[in-house]
């Protein structure tokens, strides 16, 4: 890449970056239409489930099939599933390395890491994108082999993606041994980094005991008093309430970890405390997983903050119109999520 690009690749080059950002855009577009996800794996995720390691042995140069690479080490934010950019700010470098792509020196191989049949992008994001641009059917890739403590039958994405959620699943219900004590506890989550969130809670809701009993807490009694008190109200509502319609593709834990993050944001913008079912109720009036409801939904907010302020909530219960602040659940650390 020693080898300076001319203008005219350069020019080139960003007008393919920019083909590639559009085309990311309307497949993500799509994708939430149809209720499918378009995200890369995060690695990191992968290591942390399948307590994973690299293994001690020198990287081997090989030709990898493009389909094949599903995640990346630290860049899957900016990148959708296929690799195409969706980050803007990466134009710059992504067109160098489009542009040397053409030179005489071409680009040097990518660094990935090898999980299964599959491989997550240590090194060479830009380049796998300009690859998957050019439709290119393969990439040269120093691999390295991680060792799993189980091993991982996948074959694509979408397969180690339903494998990991799985996994997730099984291990916190283990960890927290709440399967032991429910053993259909309808704890399930679509995004596997997410049950650590849960692992928050507990340890926060341990915490506020241990200070109430003025003694240490076991960790099983915990978890057990946070799905009795603090899950099971909140799920509950959010089962009967039918908000689930709202999002067809998400589950009830899913949205008890976004009413958490919801009540904790209006607790501290407004200084409400709600309960259950007005966390609920302002939580629907305001989001859905449905593009065309959300649209709507944002639509009538904006209306009636330009009629009645900015500080308007949408869906606060009928008793609650006068009461809302005094009659809500008070602050506990239920609802402490990151």
């Amino acid at each position: 890449m020693s080898e300076n690009p001319t203008d005219l690749q350069l020019s080139q080059a960003a007008q393919r970056f920019r083909d590639a950002h559009m085309q990311a855009f309307l497949k993500d577009w799509i994708s939430r239409m149809r209720g499918r996800r378009s995200d890369l794996l995060s690695y990191d995720e992968v290591r942390q489930i399948l307590h994973a390691q690299e293994m001690g042995v020198r990287p081997k140069l090989e030709e990898v099939p493009l389909d094949k690479i599903v995640g990346s080490v630290g860049r899957y934010r900016d990148f959708n599933n296929i690799f195409l950019p969706r980050n803007e700010a990466l134009q710059e470098r992504w067109a160098r390395v489009d542009a040397a792509r053409e030179g005489l020196v071409g680009l040097p191989p990518v660094e990935l890491l090898k999980v299964g049949d599959l491989y997550f992008v240590k090194d060479g994001n830009h380049r796998v994108s300009v690859a998957r641009a050019h439709d290119e059917k393969s990439i040269e890739a120093y691999v390295t082999p991680v060792e799993t403590s189980v091993p991982v039958d996948a074959e694509s994405a979408e397969e180690l993606r339903a494998w990991l959620i799985e996994a997730s699943r099984l291990q916190f219900l283990e960890r927290t041994k709440l399967n032991r004590f429910y053993p259909d506890a309808p704890i399930r989550l679509t995004e596997p980094g997410r049950y650590r969130d849960l692992d928050e809670q507990i340890a926060v809701h341990r915490w506020y005991m241990g200070e109430e009993r003025d003694a240490e807490v076991p960790y099983e009694d915990a978890a057990k008093s946070w799905y009795e008190n603090v899950y099971l109200p909140l799920a509950s509502e959010i089962e009967n309430s039918g908000l689930l319609n709202e999002f067809p593709d998400r589950t009830v834990t899913d949205l008890y970890l976004w009413l958490c993050k919801h009540r904790e944001e209006l607790r501290g913008q407004y200084d409400l405390q709600l309960d259950e079912k007005a966390a609920v109720s302002t939580f629907a009036s305001v989001y859905s997983g449905k593009p065309l409801r959300q649209a709507l939904k944002k639509a009538r907010l904006k209306l009636a903050r330009l009629t009645g302020g900015s500080d308007v909530i949408l869906g606060l219960p009928k008793q609650s119109g006068d009461e809302s602040a005094s009659n809500a659940a008070p602050a506990d650390e239920s609802d402490t999520t990151s």
